[in-house]
């Protein structure tokens, strides 16, 4: 698969790194760092972008500035790409009216568009866009990436005696590189204590997702996000923890 980048951050650049260092070595992954400013309204796209980009089937649009979303369009039909991951760790970037004409214009293009929000919502099915909204999306080459980058997955493996992490497995690594550095730390914890840890450690990593509450969630996206990786450790160790309830305490379900 090949795959164009558009960074303009640190924020760009972690992912692109990440997604270098552990994505599969047959990919191709090329980046544009693009313009830091730009105008509120773009009239003339050409006078923004480069006059060649090189051929790409993915766009991953992790620059941050939302006049980036209006020259989307223009990018893919100028490298012939087939998808996009247009990310929203921050609606300031791709604000959700913005977002709903992007997926108008790329629609009628045939360029497949998901808007995960946060990022770290994305699986192979579906991803999130607000509390109670999950998407839906069948494209094939956002598939692929989402196999291997997007909502945290674990292998976790547990002793049944001490109940203490022996081993963290990522299936599925955040974009960012969360998921990896969590599973690290977590080896030695304590399955009782595996799903605190592992918001505290997101929360220490740090993510960049934004502070600022965001009203589809009523929360921020950080938190979210840290929620995500709480909730994908928390199924895995879920059969190596102890319950008390009054009068009895359980034994591990397995």
């Amino acid at each position: 698969m090949r795959i164009l980048a558009i960074v303009n951050s640190d924020y760009g650049r972690r992912h692109v790194d990440n997604i270098r260092k552990h994505g599969p070595a047959e990919w191709t992954l090329e980046v544009w760092e693009s313009p830091r400013v730009l105008p509120q309204v773009i009239d003339y796209p050409e006078d923004y972008l480069p006059a060649a980009l090189p051929p790409a089937d993915l766009i991953l649009q992790f620059a941050e500035h939302k006049g980036l979303a209006e020259l989307l369009p223009d990018i893919a039909q100028m490298i012939g790409a087939k998808a996009v991951i247009a990310a929203i760790d921050n609606e300031a970037v791709l604000p959700r009216g913005l977002a709903r004409q992007l997926h108008g214009w790329l629609e009628r293009m045939n360029v497949a568009l998901v808007t995960p929000k946060p990022l770290c919502s994305l699986n192979e099915t579906h991803y999130g866009l607000s509390r109670r909204e999950k998407v839906a999306y069948d494209d094939p080459l956002i598939r692929e990436f989402a196999h291997f980058f997007g909502m945290p997955e674990f292998k976790i493996a547990v002793e049944l005696q001490t109940r203490a992490i022996t081993a963290a497995e990522v299936s599925r690594n955040a974009v960012c590189g969360c998921t990896r550095f969590v599973a690290e730390k977590l080896v030695g914890v304590a399955a009782d204590d595996a799903e605190q840890e592992s918001g505290m450690l997101h929360h220490h990593y740090p993510c960049w997702a934004t502070m600022g509450i965001d009203s589809d969630y009523g929360d921020t996206l950080m938190h979210v996000s840290g929620n995500i990786m709480r909730d994908a450790v928390a199924e895995q160790v879920k059969p190596y923890k102890q319950y008390i309830a009054p009068g009895w305490r359980s034994e591990t379900e397995q």
